[in-house]
């Protein structure tokens, strides 16, 4: 399970070199937000080049939205370098996955990749439209990875001033919108990753952001800066209690197959008891706490 996403400038040698021992679950080389129109294509030959140097390791590459030229450029140059996935941003709808599916198909083809070999993480939230559109994911595309959102983008459309409150919480249009893409992932069986804790120099805020993305379902998040991977990795790891408590029920539901209901420490467990401690083993199994 993919805990830590860290957002990394695609036109930054060095800020690409510095990421690579922060930590990070994976890597997302940014050619989107963070490059100038400019700069674009050298970041797309910086980016090729990063990815393969980097072997086995998790890296993604955010290409420039779907539906503009700029897209299919970033495709054409950093595919041959086989990147772990495509990040989405600016997704309309379910359609966008399903065309650029397609045209990944001819690149892998083309370079002699595995087919279905690159997977997809769109952010869904970012064009108003498409909260309108997000059960769609389900079923739309085997590339599909995760689903994650973003806040940004969403309240410059709106016009909006703030995306919290002065406590730090999401404000109303912004927590729907976190809330349709965790539903929308789940209604899609892949896991859902929450948005960019935007402070990078609050850590605290950060961790208690972190936290409720945990315990709300998210299974992991996206970072802008190397010193927010720690603290993600670390929210979004499971304690030990938790692992303890986790193998106990899994435990108890295998000695007792076809039971519907069983109690431990005086409390009632059923399926979802069991689902959620096998997803705390399943998480445990790729980020032990301490890491």
């Amino acid at each position: 399970m993919t805990r830590s996403y860290l957002f990394v400038p695609g036109d930054s040698e060095r800020k690409l070199q510095k990421a690579a021992d922060c930590g990070a679950d994976a890597l997302i080389v940014d050619l989107e937000d963070s490059v100038e129109a400019a700069a674009k294509p050298r970041a797309r030959q910086l980016a090729a080049d990063y990815l393969g140097s980097r072997g086995d390791a998790q890296v993604w590459v955010r290409i420039n939205p779907a539906d503009s030229a700029e897209a299919q450029a970033d495709l054409r140059a950093v595919m041959p370098s086989a990147p772990q996935g495509i990040v989405v941003p600016k997704a309309g709808r379910a359609g966008d996955l399903i065309e650029l599916a397609a045209m990944l198909d001819a690149l892998e083809q083309q370079h002699g990749h595995a087919p279905g070999s690159t997977m997809l993480l769109p952010i869904a939230t970012e064009r108003p439209a498409a909260l309108f559109y997000l059960h769609e994911y389900a079923n739309c595309t085997p590339r599909l990875a995760a689903l994650t959102w973003g806040a940004e983008d969403l309240s410059a459309a709106l016009g909006a001033a703030a995306v919290r409150d002065d406590t730090g919480h999401w404000l109303p249009p912004y927590a729907l919108a976190r809330s349709l893409c965790l539903f929308a992932a789940a209604a899609a069986g892949v896991p859902a990753v929450d948005t960019v804790f935007t402070d990078f120099g609050d850590l605290k805020g950060l961790a208690a952001s972190a936290c409720a993305a945990r315990r709300d379902g998210f299974s992991g998040m996206l970072a802008i800066h190397p010193a927010q991977v720690a603290v993600i990795n670390e929210a979004f790891a499971p304690s030990v209690a938790e692992i303890e408590r986790a193998q106990r029920i899994v435990d108890l539901f295998a000695a007792n197959p076809g039971a519907g209901a069983l109690g431990m420490d005086g409390e009632m467990l059923d399926r979802p008891h069991w689902l959620r401690a096998r997803k705390v083993l399943e998480i445990a199994g790729r980020a032990q706490p301490g890491d």
